[in-house]
């Protein structure tokens, strides 16, 4: 493994640190050998004017997912490169569940796949959309916060 590399622990550690993370009180639930599972609860301010979860907050977990599933297997210091996301049916229920899985790992770009599903209140999961992402892993270390302070 790297010298960077997360277990559950320290990636959930990661998401808290996230501002917009803390916000939306995502969860994260499951996170190794190339797969990683966040959670949140839909609240009504995570809804759209019809009802419906907002696209934006599908994004962000389809995003921040795909993220973690790279993580596990390429180390912590990881920027998305892009993403697409299809949504397949509007998104409601009592959850949102967003299930990424590494397809490759290479040296430099990790391409990964996430499922979005949302939970009702008998736990029957639907599917709402269908993400494919590229996470760089940057040659030169990448700038926090405490480095661009100085």
């Amino acid at each position: 493994m790297k010298d960077d590399s997360l277990d559950l622990a320290a990636a959930q550690k990661a998401l808290a640190a996230q501002p917009f993370s803390t916000l939306l009180g995502t969860r994260l639930v499951a996170f190794g050998e190339g797969e990683a599972v966040l959670e949140l609860d839909i609240r009504d301010d995570l809804r759209q004017q019809n009802g419906f979860v907002h696209g934006g907050v599908l994004g962000y977990a389809a995003d921040n997912a795909l993220t973690f599933a790279a993580g596990s297997v390429a180390g912590s210091r990881l920027l998305t490169s892009g993403f697409t996301i299809d949504y397949l049916r509007p998104a409601d229920g009592t959850l949102l569940r967003a299930h990424a899985h590494v397809v490759r790992a290479g040296r430099t770009r990790v391409v990964c796949r996430c499922d979005l599903s949302t939970l009702n209140a008998t736990g029957t999961q639907t599917l709402c959309a269908v993400a494919q992402g590229t996470i760089a892993v940057p040659t030169t270390r990448v700038r926090t916060d405490e480095a661009a302070e100085r």
